[in-house]
Parts: C-alpha cells; structure tokens; sequence
C-alpha cells in the first residue's frame, strides 16, 4: 500500500538519519513538540516554508523531504539545469547566513570565524543564525557540499561531451578551472578547509574529490592507450593538472584582464601540453 504522507515519513526518516530528537527539531524550527509531531504523522499540512526550515535545520536538501524514495541515493551526481550546461553558471542558492560564512571564511578562515562575525555580515543576530543552522561545523559543511555537487555535475557534462578520450580529458579540466573561478570564493574554501572538516562529513567530501580526480585519470589513461598522449605518466600528470587548477582561487580575479572562460580554455591548453599530445 502507498503511503498516505510520505512528505511527514520523509522528514520523520531524514531526522532518524541525521541523529536528530523529534524535540530537538520542533525548537529548532521554532513549533511545539506536538505541532512536530502532527508534522510527522500528517496531521499538519507542510508550508513551502517551514519545509525549507527543516530542510536547513537537518542539512539536508528539500528534494529528500519530498521525494517518495528520500532513502534512495541518486545512481549520478545530481544533473544541472537541462537549459543552461556546464558552461553556464547561476548563482547558487545560499540564504544569508550562508552567503555571511563565504565571506567571514574567506577573509579570517574557518578558525578565525565566530559565529558573531557570521551573524554581524548577515546582518542578524546569533539566535537568527543559529535558528537554520546548529553550529559553525554545519555551516563550513553546507558549503562544501554545495560546491563539490556543482562541481561534480559540471564535470560529469564534460566528460560526457567528448568524443575521445584526449577530448573528455580536456573539457574536464576546463570545467574544474570554471568552477574554481566563477565561483572563486568556494572554491578557495573548499580547498583550504578540508583539514577543518569532521567525520563523517571530511570522509564524505574526500570521496567527492577522489571521484572527480578518478574520471580525469581514466580519460588521460584512455588517451595514452589509444596514442593520443604520450607522457609517461599519465595518472600523474593527470593529477598535476587537477591541482593546477585548483590553485586558481589564489590568483584569479574577476576584475582581471582574463574572463573565467578564458583562463579554463588556457588551462585546457596547458593540461593538453603536460600530456605531450600526439600530432595527428
């Protein structure tokens, strides 16, 4: 039989995951014990936004709240909008206190950043970040995770693009240097606070990072093989340009000479160049 209310099963399943009490939830979101409850049960019928409320509370996306299956993980990395590609970048939905820890990290690092300095650039107070978001931890991994899912889809499209493996190689680099220029900031935070992390989250963004720089080594292998590269070792240059583009956010500047795209269009140059390509 069908659920009757899998919005109230799905937010009652994803705060069992998330180790959350059921109290612990209702004041975080500001309703009774009772009201929680009803939530839950679907007794209470569920508002756009107190749904986004819980969504930030438990850390997790709205998606698993609504979906019929929140228990069941994507088989790819989440796609991007079907009308934009890899190459086109909107800004990311962050809410203020969000958009506040950008900032407050990028200037003064994680351990520099209180969360009054978080509260003071968001213009709110303590309580008013601390009633979306429980800790500074949550707040760094929301961050990271936003920006390694962008990331991760942006390279799977390019990946995907390439007609040869030297191609898929090279469109890949381009998209890993965009990411780490338009957005600039997250990229630098990403790269630079990983000793910051705590488990489970640092084990989780670990594995996001593997990935990406194991479809790069599969495609400059591939491109070795069929004669295409001839460097001697691709996995390793193939890393090499992974970190070359990582070093971006220490550089660029959007008020630079050089557009995002241009830069990942030189960087592509300069991966293929490592890679001694072939002369066809």
């Amino acid at each position: 039989m069908a659920e009757q209310n899998p919005t109230g099963s799905a937010v009652r399943r994803a705060r069992a995951r998330t180790g959350t009490t059921l109290r612990a939830l209702a004041a975080g979101i500001g309703v009774s014990v009772g009201t929680m409850s009803a939530i839950e049960n679907g007794k209470v019928a569920l508002t756009i936004d107190r749904l986004h409320e819980i969504a930030r509370y438990l850390d997790v996306p709205v998606s698993h709240l609504v979906s019929p299956h929140p228990d069941r993980a994507p088989a790819e990395p989440p796609a991007g909008p079907a009308d934009t590609g890899w190459r086109t970048f909107a800004e990311l939905d962050l809410d203020p206190a969000l958009r506040a820890a950008v900032q407050v990290f990028t200037d003064l690092g994680y351990h520099g950043a209180t969360m009054r300095l978080v509260a003071h650039a968001a213009e709110s107070s303590v309580a008013g970040i601390y009633h979306y978001h429980r800790s500074k931890q949550q707040l760094l991994v929301t961050l990271m995770t936003r920006t390694m899912d962008d990331m991760e889809w942006r390279v799977a499209a390019a990946d995907a693009e390439g007609r040869s493996p030297a191609e898929r190689f090279a469109l890949m680099v381009e998209a890993i240097a965009l990411c780490h220029t338009v957005r600039r900031d997250l990229a630098f935070i990403t790269a630079t606070e990983m000793r910051s992390l705590e488990e489970p989250e640092r084990h989780t963004i670990t594995e996001a990072r593997r990935r990406l720089q194991r479809r790069l080594d599969e495609a400059a292998v591939a491109a070795a093989a069929d004669g295409s590269f001839t460097t001697p070792d691709p996995r390793s240059t193939a890393r090499a340009a992974a970190t070359m583009c990582m070093s971006l956010p220490y550089w660029f500047s959007p008020t630079g000479p050089m557009t995002p795209a241009e830069v990942a269009r030189d960087y592509a140059g300069h991966a293929l160049a490592m890679m001694q390509v072939q002369a066809r």
